[in-house]
């Protein structure tokens, strides 16, 4: 018996790896494909707000940064929030990477400035953070308040950037990731007490 537990871990935990991995991969691969053949012009593809064809970055600008700093600096709370996200199963890691998607791609269309153009992977970012912080909150069982209070406790800081604050970061789009975390969180844990 112990044997097919300890294969079924392995098993989730290669799986895990693999979509982390994966979704950095693009990232990175993104990143040095615009720096090196297109010189970071691929950065147009971000949210421009309240411009039709600023719509695309939705969906783009979390694979597009401005400089290797910004990705790095991006890399280590995606991996880490991303994969205590993807601890929930990846149903929950899917469905709540493509509301934090939404929502911090439209919030940042609605709400930002005129003629500026939003990247990174930070809106993703403060949506799992979200999603974790709170989903102890809405679930009220032991193991999702434990996981909300590592959160808290490791990421706890992170809850200023969705304030506006230094010229050039975008916390229209922390904001509003974050609050698709929180919707995420309260949908999956009614979801679940349904089911």
């Amino acid at each position: 018996m112990g044997n097919v537990n300890d294969t079924s871990v392995v098993k989730e935990l290669k799986t895990q790896i693999g979509i982390l991995g994966t979704l950095l991969g693009i990232i990175w691969g993104v990143h040095i494909v615009n720096m090196l053949l297109f010189s970071g012009r691929l950065q147009q593809f971000g949210i421009m707000p309240r411009s039709l064809i600023g719509l695309r970055g939705i969906v783009l600008a979390p694979l597009l940064h401005g400089s290797f700093g910004h990705l790095v600096a991006n890399t280590l709370p995606l991996l880490t929030l991303g994969w205590l996200t993807l601890l929930r199963g990846k149903r929950e890691f899917w469905i709540t990477t493509a509301l934090v998607m939404l929502a911090a791609g439209l919030g940042t269309w609605v709400f930002g400035t005129p003629y500026s153009i939003h990247i990174g992977a930070s809106g993703i970012i403060f949506g799992y953070f979200g999603f974790l912080a709170l989903r102890g909150y809405f679930e009220r069982s032991v193991s999702a308040i434990a996981l909300s209070l590592l959160v808290g406790i490791l990421y706890g800081s992170l809850i200023w950037g969705v304030l506006p604050g230094s010229l050039g970061v975008s916390w229209e789009s922390h904001l509003f990731g974050f609050l698709g975390g929180a919707f995420a969180a309260k949908l999956l844990s009614r979801s679940q007490k349904v089911g």
